[in-house]
């Protein structure tokens, strides 16, 4: 058999967590995968992966072959993909998907520095909150919100954002100040329905996790029609900390339960596996990573 697709195959198992997912993302059957890393296991006259028939785990062997022939492969291929860019210039159209606010807020910025960068790649970007299945759709690559939950696509973080719980003056005038985050079940709450459960936020106390049922009698599919209706005075809205940034700058909004706030969640590029990854969805991916890596998001 091949090393080289062996070793592929073990990282790949190691991460997504099962064989399923790793033959998936490779584009071959789960019993070929298996039948990949027990040759390799064999190659190397070492277990690297305790099998049951419910979860797959690493040897302590295995673990440490992983975290060295990642490095070693992820090196091969960059320097596979630097010979084959000397002599082919990155081009054609790609098609990307990206959250609506997010997008049109934070990436639109990176995307037009992406394109004066590379005249000969036409980009065809839809901003949508819909969730969409790259492959069936026809896009070349993603950017979401949250740790994906398609473990068949490779992921590359970008950056980090955070909620941010605020009202405006008027309406704290009225109704209080919320101090801890129970206290927003008696507030009036502006739903942001794109949460995956728009009627419970979540929050911290001391490390541990609070979630806080809550109920309003506006709820909208957008994060700045969210932070809209709090600036004139309807009630409490949590957004993203770019979207609600300017305007806490301006004081037309207060950040409230800032002691409190959830873990940040992860914004990851995210691209269909493949042996070869074009040219063109690497250069936007190294593109949008580089740009959050030295501005980060843009008033956060």
């Amino acid at each position: 058999m091949d090393r080289l697709a062996a070793d592929r195959m073990f990282i790949a198992v190691m991460e997504t967590g099962s064989f399923t997912a790793a033959a998936a993302r490779l584009g071959t059957s789960s019993g070929q995968a298996s039948k990949l890393v027990s040759w390799l296991e064999a190659d190397l006259g070492v277990r690297l992966l305790n099998r049951t028939t419910r979860a797959v785990s690493a040897t302590e062997v295995g673990r440490a072959y992983f975290e060295q022939i990642r490095t070693l492969i992820e090196d091969y291929d960059t320097l596979d993909q630097s010979v084959h860019d000397a002599a082919h210039s990155p081009r054609g159209r790609l098609r990307l998907t990206a959250p609506l606010t997010f997008g049109t807020v934070e990436l639109v910025p990176a995307l037009t520095t992406f394109a004066c960068a590379f005249p000969d790649i036409s980009l065809d970007v839809s901003f949508s909150d819909r969730v969409v299945n790259l492959v069936d759709e026809g896009f070349d690559a993603a950017v979401r919100i949250g740790r994906p939950a398609d473990s068949a696509l490779i992921a590359r973080k970008l950056c980090e954002m955070r909620l941010m719980l605020v009202a405006s003056d008027a309406y704290l005038g009225r109704r209080g100040r919320p101090v801890r985050p129970e206290d927003l079940a008696a507030h009036d709450c502006i739903l942001d329905t794109n949460f995956r459960d728009p009627e419970h936020w979540q929050f911290r106390r001391d490390g541990a996790a609070v979630p806080v049922a809550v109920r309003g009698r506006l709820s909208y599919s957008n994060a700045e029609a969210c932070l809209k209706a709090a600036e004139a005075g309807l009630g409490l809205a949590y957004v993203p900390d770019f979207v609600a940034a300017a305007s806490v700058r301006a004081g037309r909004v207060r950040v409230l339960l800032a002691d409190h706030g959830d873990e940040p969640y992860g914004v990851f590029a995210l691209y269909p596996p493949g042996r070869h990854l074009a040219a063109k969805v690497r250069v936007l991916v190294d593109h949008l990573a580089r740009h959050f890596r030295d501005g980060g998001l843009s008033d956060s």
